[in-house]
């Protein structure tokens, strides 16, 4: 297995920690941890892609692995932020409804020995949603400082910080969901036929 490979696999094994971390707020500066690990898995996405085109180490492995990686990874963190109420339902469904549908075309592609790479789309849902991620976790970390009396409270034009960053979250999640259902529906036109390819 080469290393971009591995950097993949050390991205899916990062994801249990960040969740054990996310979710036990009995454990001071949790959020920060979190915001760490997923820093650390996201970097890990960046960097792998980076390594394999450079050094020409592209696999059928790679380019499977990859993307399931950054669904899992993403998948998780909104999965807890729905927990934690830090987003709406309705848009973390239709996220994983998107990767469900994918995955599956990917997976009848694979069947039918086409490996389908993830385009510009995709790349850019992947963004959106890291994005709003780290800011969210980011605030959230703001917020238990202020909790924790580190911090002293705030205000944002005259609004509580916890409301605009309620506010600012809630938009992000927003946006990352849009470009999930966008890129879902091209990924859907431009791949539907790789699984009524012949073997």
């Amino acid at each position: 297995m080469n290393l971009p490979n591995k950097l993949t696999v050390v991205r899916v094994i990062l994801v249990p920690f960040f969740v054990f971390f996310l979710l036990l707020p009995g454990i001071p500066h949790h959020y920060l941890y979190a915001l760490i690990l997923f820093s650390a898995a996201a970097y890990t996405d960046h960097l792998d892609g980076k390594l394999a085109r450079k050094n020409n180490q592209i696999t059928n492995f790679g380019k499977f692995m990859d993307p399931l990686a950054d669904k899992v990874m993403v998948v998780s963190a909104l999965v807890c932020f729905v927990h934690l109420g830090l987003a709406d339902t309705w848009c973390v469904i239709l996220i994983i409804a998107r990767e469900f549908i994918v995955t599956s075309i990917r997976l009848a592609a694979v069947d039918n020995g086409v490996v389908i790479a993830a385009n510009n789309w995709g790349k850019t849902k992947t963004i959106s949603q890291i994005i709003a991620i780290v800011t969210i976790l980011a605030f959230q970390y703001i917020q238990e400082l202020v909790t924790l009396g580190k911090l002293s409270a705030f205000t944002i034009g005259g609004i509580s910080s916890a409301a605009v960053f309620g506010q600012v979250g809630f938009v992000l999640i927003l946006i990352a969901t849009f470009f999930a259902v966008f890129s879902g529906f091209i990924y859907i036109k431009q791949n539907i036929g790789a699984i009524n390819t012949t073997k």
